[in-house]
C-alpha cells in the first residue's frame, strides 16, 4: 500500500504527464490551423519521435535482441509505473515482448478535455510515438497499437529483436 508521501508524488506525476499530453494537443490544433491536419500528425509525430530517440541510449545497451533485460530497465525506467500506466507483461520470450499498458495519463487528459472518438485516435497515434522513436533508436524493432475507439486500455507494444 502507498503511504500518503507516496500517493501524493503519483498524483504529481500523473499532472505532469497530462499536461504533457494538453501541450501535444494545442500544438496539434494549432499546426493544424496553420497548414492542415496531415501537416500537423507530420510534424508532431517528428518531434515526439525525436524526443523518443532522445531517451533510447538507456535500452540500447540490451540490443539488438535480450529482451528479457530490456524489459526489466523499461518497466523499471517508467516513473510510478504501476500506478500511472498499469503495464502488464502479455509474453516475453526471446522473439517478442509484448506489453499492454492499460492506463495512460495523455489519453486521461484528452479524454478530460473533451477529446473522443476519432480525434483522440489521431491523438493517441501521434502520442504513441514517442515509443518508436525510443525502441528504434536502441536498435529494437517495434509495432505499437494504440487505443482505438471500443478498445479498453490504451497502447500496445509489440517489441522484437532488431535488425543488429
Amino acid at each position: 500500500m502507498a503511504t500518503d508521501n507516496e500517493l501524493l508524488l503519483i498524483e504529481q506525476l500523473r499532472n505532469a504527464m497530462k499536461s504533457r499530453a494538453l501541450v501535444y494537443a494545442a500544438m496539434y490544433e494549432e499546426i493544424a490551423a496553420e497548414y492542415g491536419t496531415d501537416k500537423a500528425r507530420e510534424i508532431c509525430k517528428r518531434a515526439i519521435y525525436k524526443r523518443g530517440e532522445a531517451i533510447a541510449g538507456v535500452f540500447a545497451p540490451h540490443a539488438p535482441g535480450d529482451l528479457a533485460a530490456l524489459k526489466d530497465t523499461f518497466l523499471n525506467f517508467i516513473p510510478q509505473g504501476e500506478h500511472i500506466f498499469a503495464p502488464e507483461v502479455v509474453q516475453c520470450t526471446a522473439d517478442e515482448l509484448e506489453i499492454q499498458f492499460h492506463r495512460c495519463p495523455l489519453k486521461e487528459a484528452w479524454l478530460e478535455a473533451g477529446y473522443d472518438g476519432a480525434a483522440l485516435e489521431n491523438l493517441c497515434d501521434i502520442g504513441g510515438v514517442v515509443d518508436y522513436g525510443t525502441f528504434e533508436k536502441a536498435g529494437f524493432s517495434l509495432r505499437s497499437e494504440t487505443w482505438k475507439a471500443g478498445r479498453e486500455g490504451c497502447c500496445r507494444l509489440h517489441i522484437t529483436p532488431g535488425p543488429g
